[in-house]
Parts: C-alpha cells; sequence; structure tokens
C-alpha cells in the first residue's frame, strides 16, 4: 500500500474488528447506510494515521474504537448544526410520513426519545455493549474508565431506558 501500512496487517484489522464495529456503528445512529459511510471513514483514518497507534497507549481495538467514536461525535456536531440551519430558513417543517412500516418507525423513534434522555457516556456505553457486544472489560478499555465506573454507567443508563419505555 502506497500509504505505508502492510495490506496484510490492514486486512487483519479490518477482518477481525470490522463487523462488530460496523455493529456499533449502526447501533449508535439507527442507520445502516451512515454506519457503512462512518465504517469506511474509520478505516480509512486508520490508514492515513496508522503511524500514531502506540500499542502501549493501548490495543488495536481501543484505537479503532476511539476513532470510530470521533467520527460520530463529528457527525452529531454536523448534523446538529445543519438542523438549526435548516430550521431557520424554514426547511424544518414536519413532512407527512410515507413509510409502509409506520409501526416499526414508531418503535425505533420511540427508543431514540428513550436514549435522549441517557448522557453521552451512557449512550456510548449501551452503544458499546450492546451494539458492538463487547465485554465490560473492553467497554472499559475503549472508554478509558474502570471497569465498575462502567458497570454502574450501563447499570443506570438501562435503568432510566427501562422507566422511559414504561
Amino acid at each position: 500500500m502506497s500509504i505505508g501500512m502492510r495490506s496484510d496487517t490492514f486486512e487483519r484489522l479490518f477482518e477481525q474488528h470490522a463487523e462488530r464495529l460496523f455493529s456499533f456503528l449502526a447501533y449508535r445512529t439507527g442507520n445502516r447506510a451512515l454506519a457503512e459511510d462512518l465504517l469506511s471513514e474509520t478505516f480509512e483514518r486508520v490508514l492515513r494515521s496508522h503511524h500514531r497507534f502506540d500499542p502501549r497507549r493501548g490495543s488495536e481495538q481501543r484505537w479503532l474504537y476511539t476513532i470510530a467514536l470521533n467520527l460520530l461525535r463529528d457527525h452529531a456536531r454536523r448534523r446538529v448544526h445543519e438542523e438549526r440551519a435548516l430550521q431557520h430558513v424554514g426547511a424544518g417543517a414536519s413532512r407527512p410520513e410515507t413509510d409502509p412500516g409506520l409501526a416499526a418507525v414508531e418503535n425505533r423513534d420511540e427508543l431514540h426519545r428513550a436514549l435522549a434522555v441517557l448522557s453521552d457516556d451512557e449512550r456510548e456505553a449501551i452503544a458499546l455493549r450492546f451494539g458492538a457486544d463487547l465485554k465490560l472489560r473492553d467497554i472499559a478499555r475503549v472508554l478509558g474508565d474502570g471497569e465498575s465506573a462502567v458497570e454502574g454507567r450501563i447499570y443506570r443508563a438501562l435503568r432510566k431506558l427501562h422507566e422511559e419505555l414504561d
């Protein structure tokens, strides 16, 4: 590869982590196409910044999820700015619902509203646990927190979700 990372190293990283990382991103965004885009951007950054990876500072998995989380946060900030701009020019008017799977959309919307009551840290922990299906130990490494702190965060988030969805 002309970028400097050995192709076998990149392929191994992709093979080992792409599926779970995609699941995490899809769970977090609720949008498979966006998750695919973010996954591609994550691995593009891996290619461009592989020289910054320091195994003494953390695992490859933590590095990948940190990149993905940063991209996810950047996307969320852009989306907020875009929505404000649309509302400012009056284009934020409600649209009629045309999706035949209205019940599925309503359920997803209800879940998104429930997720909105969580803090960013709680949403990330829930997404890593259930979206990426990571173990508590791995979530703690990705987030740079202790296992007990992450466990408490997940417990509180699940309790809040249960209250919102009842």
